[in-house]
């Protein structure tokens, strides 16, 4: 099925259209394991957060929604829309939706790490992605759905889609601060130590991948990747907030979590 001329067709025909047209798709993409537990969401935090009504938050697994205004902050583009959305979906269920949780149950906030479904079998994460209200993000052990997920954001990039209506990639020079983000850069240097892989691009970033994360990667083609341009995605963090930015240091670190995180430019 060519997922980005459906939703092109679909974003032509109206949101009706749209929602029939991705719940067959989110079924085909990736279908819901037997017999799981339906829960009632008490309300949608933002476009990625559930809170269930028995009290439990719930962090869907396999994507970063665009962050809605908090302290002050406004909110980026498409969030709102992403919330919104989500909100459809699980009211289209009645309020109740189905969790997987993932092998690794919980995030460092306490939150359950699950992957959500509508009473159809849908996967609401699927969803999202397709109709490019969040990016794809992948972290060990919770790697269930990587591929199928993987499909839906690409057909909503190729459609050009939400987030995808103009390039969220940043080039390395144009970062500003921390957080999600999308990164474009050539390599300047690759090196590896105790403390991991460390992938370095021109203009003050450099790309970590931790010990334990590092048997996940083909190393040796990475050693090879200097003077090659890369798409990197992850959480950006500014070390020179956190005093422990040494002379000649990139400032910016963004750690990587997966290969799915990298994407080779120039293959």
């Amino acid at each position: 099925m060519d997922y980005s001329r459906l939703l092109k067709k679909a974003s032509l025909a109206g949101a009706f259209f749209m929602s029939a047209i991705w719940l067959t798709a989110a079924q085909a993409l990736c279908p819901a394991p037997d017999s799981l537990p339906v829960f009632a969401v008490q309300r949608v935090v933002d476009g990625d957060t559930l809170r269930l009504s028995d009290g439990r938050s719930v962090r869907m697994i396999g994507l970063n929604a665009p962050e809605t205004g908090k302290k002050g902050r406004s909110a980026e583009p498409f969030a709102e829309a992403a919330k919104r959305r989500l909100q459809r979906l699980v009211d289209e269920n009645d309020g109740r939706v189905s969790l997987q949780v993932g092998q690794e149950p919980k995030d460092h906030y306490g939150r359950t790490l699950a992957n959500v479904y509508g009473r159809q079998g849908e996967n609401l994460e699927a969803q999202l992605l397709a109709e490019g209200l969040a990016y794809q993000v992948v972290i060990a052990p919770n790697v269930a759905l990587l591929d199928c997920q993987q499909r839906a954001e690409r057909s909503a990039r190729q459609a050009g889609l939400g987030v995808w209506r103009t390039s969220p990639v940043q080039a390395v020079g144009h970062i500003n601060n921390g957080g999600f983000a999308l990164i474009s850069g050539q390599v300047s240097d690759v090196q590896r130590n105790a403390g991991g892989v460390w992938i370095e691009l021109q203009g003050s970033l450099v790309l970590r991948i931790a010990p334990n994360l590092v048997s996940q990667f083909d190393v040796s083609r990475l050693e090879r990747l200097k003077g090659r341009t890369l798409e990197a995605r992850g959480w950006v963090i500014d070390r020179s907030r956190r005093g422990g930015l040494k002379s000649g240091q990139a400032r910016w670190m963004l750690p990587i979590t997966h290969p799915a995180m990298l994407n080779f430019l120039d293959q």
